[in-house]
């Protein structure tokens, strides 16, 4: 009997619970296989939701599905030219042989997994509302009805200490009642935030000291502060940072290196016991498992919109499991996004938290839906209980609110 290596051991246990999840929906599916068939799909941007785009799958039920996906109306609409043959006409249900056919694609263009993310997100949705069940069911959920969110601390001067017991004020008053939040390193270093940054200077570090003893003061022990960079340090800058700001004791350090994996990931690993969070910009398990496989962080931030979608960040979070690596979502995009990512964290064990826009000044996010808003206390996001994604959206908002030279649906 041939024995098998840890590689070849772990490349079996990720995927077992993948092969389940997607007999679950088979079993699920099977009355209404060959049913109905996908007679179109079209990409659209609006304003404010960080140059994603939404993506739509029209059948000749009537029925519609729609996702998010990591790309302009213009690129993603390319793309889905390039797809188009083996969509159209199509049962919308076999979702594992849709995935694989588009993720596979090399020739004339290599596959673009962020357009790819928002099809396979309309397409659950899509099932779902053919089946009669809210998309974390057929993922095999849920383990919690309610998932936890983090937001953003916006609209404060760190270095400010006046500014911050205001900026504690309001987000106590909060009817959302998020208790962890995320604030931005870039102002602390006076630079333009998601662009390389030269290494570090000790003024700046001492301006990252001061800002978030800042914010810790002014918030206690209540609520928890994440560091939020941009991939924007070099190792050592990372490394001083992490020193900077451990005795704030922050929630995680996100992105603070190069979005790939390099051996800096490790070195800074080996340099803090603060947590480490990265992923938002990462591909399909080859994009996360060098970071899995080297512990190289203690928490992996996958995007739906850029990752794989709702069947590749699946894929993602089961090889984390085999690691106990937690599964944080990161979303700055729509109501589309939103509601997925609490069927998605609703639907795995290793969940941890999801990024929101919820909670805004002028609740931007939530004018989307037509009918059953999104339901957020103590910074709980209830997962939707209607069929698909559960949300049904409002045409006017988006009519309103359309990107710069898109057409509605085109």
């Amino acid at each position: 009997m041939t024995s098998l290596s840890r590689r070849d051991l772990l490349r079996v246990a990720v995927a077992l619970p993948a092969a389940g999840l997607f007999a679950r929906c088979r079993a699920m599916a099977a009355p209404n296989v060959n049913r109905v068939k996908i007679t179109n799909v079209r990409a659209m941007a609006i304003r404010n939701i960080a140059g994603n785009c939404l993506i739509r799958i029209d059948t000749d039920s009537g029925l519609t599905g729609y996702g998010e996906a990591g790309a302009t109306g213009p690129m993603a609409r390319a793309r889905i030219e390039t797809m188009k043959g083996s969509l159209i006409g199509k049962d919308p249900l076999p979702i594992e042989v849709h995935f694989h056919n588009m993720t596979t694609l090399m020739h004339t263009y290599m596959a673009h997994i962020p357009t790819i993310s928002g099809i396979d997100m309309a397409l659950w949705d899509l099932a779902g509302k053919i089946i009669g069940a809210p998309v974390s069911t057929l993922l095999g959920g849920p383990f919690r009805d309610a998932i936890p969110m983090y937001s953003h601390g916006l609209n404060l001067n760190m270095l400010d200490k006046s500014s911050c017991r205001d900026w504690a004020q309001r987000i106590k008053e909060m009817p959302e009642g998020f208790t962890a939040f995320k604030n931005g390193i870039d102002p602390l270093l006076g630079v333009p935030a998601a662009r390389f940054a030269p290494t570090l200077t000790t003024q700046q570090l001492r301006n990252v000291a001061r800002g978030y003893a800042n914010c810790r003061e002014a918030v206690g022990d209540d609520i928890d502060i994440a560091v939020h960079c941009h991939n924007e340090l070099d190792t050592p800058s990372a490394m001083a940072v992490a020193k900077a700001v451990e005795p704030m004791n922050p929630l995680f350090i996100e992105d603070a290196l190069n979005p790939p994996f390099s051996e800096a990931w490790m070195a800074l690993r080996r340099s803090t016991r603060v947590p480490l969070l990265t992923g938002e910009k990462l591909e399909m398990v080859r994009g996360f498992k060098p970071f899995l496989d080297n512990q190289a962080v203690d928490i992996i931030h996958p995007d739906l919109a850029f990752a794989g979608g709702i069947t590749g960040t699946r894929k993602i979070a089961d090889y984390a499991a085999q690691f106990r690596i937690p599964v944080a979502l990161h979303n700055v995009g729509s109501l589309v996004l939103t509601y997925a990512n609490a069927h998605f964290g609703g639907s795995i064990q290793n969940f941890y938290r999801s990024e929101s826009q919820l909670g805004r000044p002028g609740r931007y996010i939530e004018g989307m839906a037509a009918g059953n808003p999104p339901d957020v206390r103590k910074g709980l996001l209830k997962v939707p209980t209607g069929p698909g994604l559960g949300l049904e959206i409002n045409p006017d908002f988006l009519r309103k609110n359309l990107a710069p030279g898109e057409e509605y649906w085109g």
